[in-house]
């Protein structure tokens, strides 16, 4: 289980299936909780722990994020449930929208849009905390399923201009694989090799490789580096095409990864 302070409270971890982290927000006393895909593993941590939920954040609205929304809400009580303007997010009771501030037990989360994994993705920043969803990942980014590489890099890039020293905490244990494809891509870049073996270390005794600092995942998430030369020349070297620009490279990029 990951634990991190943040004054008195703490951010934990609550793994489910087989590599989804949901996160868990708590002061001892009450909790908020992010992308409840499974009501069972969340109901049991809050009630080993004596903790009253009060709010549920939801960032998109994939089954493995919202699927224990309802049940939660039927065991807890009155429960708060914020999310984008999105009619699939069950038991919604305020909307998320760019740029809200929210004035939850913990303190404020600030609402940014990041559409491209869906249409409606939202992440949500408090303290030194990003809480994205499945926007980006530990040396990775998902999947368009919904948006465009227009959409997805820009999001990306928004999420990168926040400070370095913030925590990422993205909801899947992706990092090895991920891995494999950042060297693939930028196999020469230091950074990425030292946090390459820290990662696979880390995996060996059992432990997560999230949340992991924004700074890294600048220096090491190649689709965070688009206009690095190197990561330009992997790109278009697969793509067999000159590629115009940081959108093309990144598509490139998101296409190799899809069959990688």
């Amino acid at each position: 289980m990951m634990r991190s302070n943040s004054g008195l409270w703490q951010v934990e971890a609550v793994p489910a299936f087989q590599d989804n982290y949901l996160w868990v927000l708590h002061d001892g006393a009450q909790a908020v909780v992010v992308d409840p895909g499974d009501a069972t593993a969340i109901a049991t941590f809050l009630r080993a722990r004596k903790l009253a939920l009060r709010s549920i954040l939801c960032t998109h609205h994939h089954a493995d994020h919202i699927g224990g929304v309802a049940d939660l809400q039927a065991q807890f009580g009155p429960v708060e449930v914020i999310g984008p303007e999105d009619a699939r997010i069950p038991g919604r009771t305020q909307t998320a929208l760019d740029g809200d501030v929210l004035t939850l037990a913990p303190g404020e989360f600030r609402v940014l849009a990041v559409p491209g994994h869906t249409l409606s993705h939202v992440a949500y920043c408090w303290r030194d905390r990003l809480f994205c969803g499945d926007t980006l990942f530990a040396l990775g980014c998902g999947r368009m399923f919904e948006g465009t590489p227009e959409q997805l890099h820009g999001s990306l890039m928004r999420l990168a201009n926040l400070p370095g020293e913030w925590w990422v905490h993205c909801a899947h244990e992706y990092t090895l694989s991920n891995l494999a494809f950042a060297l693939a891509v930028d196999a020469d870049n230091p950074a990425l090799q030292q946090r390459g073996q820290q990662e696979r270390a880390r995996r060996q005794v059992g432990r997560a490789t999230v949340p992991s600092l924004l700074s890294a995942e600048r220096a090491t998430n190649p689709f965070l580096r688009c206009t690095a030369p190197a990561v330009i020349a992997a790109a278009e070297d697969w793509a067999g095409s000159v590629l115009p620009s940081p959108v093309a490279v990144f598509a490139a990029l998101r296409t190799w990864k899809n069959t990688f």
